[in-house]
């Protein structure tokens, strides 16, 4: 997602699946996408609500390999079905086939917020697979470089104003954004009971390298 978009990101609502739940919900759909919804349009619509908890870490990206899957879709509601369907069996199935090991959070990177959708939707992984990879696959190394992190909790359609004080902070401190802007999910959106849970204990990292 580029730095010009992200300022008017709005996402609908933000799904993230709970694999070990079972049971049945009245507040849970029947098939819970692995990712957010995004606006098809990039106008801002805001609802009145609880301001989200942002804290800012200037930090090292941890270095290590993303095994990715990219994508597109002509609607937000095919972009996450996409993704979740890539989370939930395509990048398991490619690991466990070439004998790799899937580390870490879901993690996600955005070429821009509105329709037709381009993306990334990957996992860290132990290694580099030794096999051809298909087409549409790729390996992302991640290096130790400097980035400032943004995590967050909260609804995730206010996560555009983590992207605001992101930005904020690289201009208070004289940086400059280095690289494409990426997401770690790393809470979940129900328990293992099928339950919501609260938005503004689920976490979401928000990673800008910089230089």
């Amino acid at each position: 997602m580029q730095v010009n978009y992200l300022q008017s990101v709005v996402a609908v609502l933000v799904l993230l699946f709970a694999t070990s739940c079972s049971n049945t919900n009245n507040d849970k759909p029947d098939s819970v996408p692995a990712v957010v919804y995004k606006k098809d349009t990039s106008a801002v619509v805001e609802t009145k609500q609880k301001a989200p908890i942002i804290n800012i870490t200037d930090t090292v990206t941890i270095p290590g390999y993303v095994l990715v899957v990219k994508d597109s879709a002509a609607t937000s509601e095919g972009m996450s079905k996409k993704m979740s369907k890539i989370y939930d069996s395509i990048l398991p199935a490619f690991a466990k086939n070439h004998k790799i090991e899937i580390e870490g959070s879901r993690m996600a990177w955005y070429k821009k917020n509105t329709a037709p959708f381009f993306f990334e939707a990957g996992y860290r992984v132990n290694k580099k697979p030794n096999a051809k990879l298909p087409k549409n696959i790729i390996i992302k190394e991640l290096k130790a470089d400097s980035c400032v992190v943004a995590h967050f909790f909260g609804p995730y359609d206010l996560t555009y104003r983590a992207y605001e004080a992101l930005n904020e902070w690289l201009k208070d401190y004289d940086k400059k954004q280095r690289g494409a802007a990426y997401e770690i999910y790393i809470g979940d959106l129900y328990d293992a009971n099928g339950k919501k849970n609260d938005p503004y204990k689920v976490q979401t990292d928000i990673v800008f390298p910089h230089k």
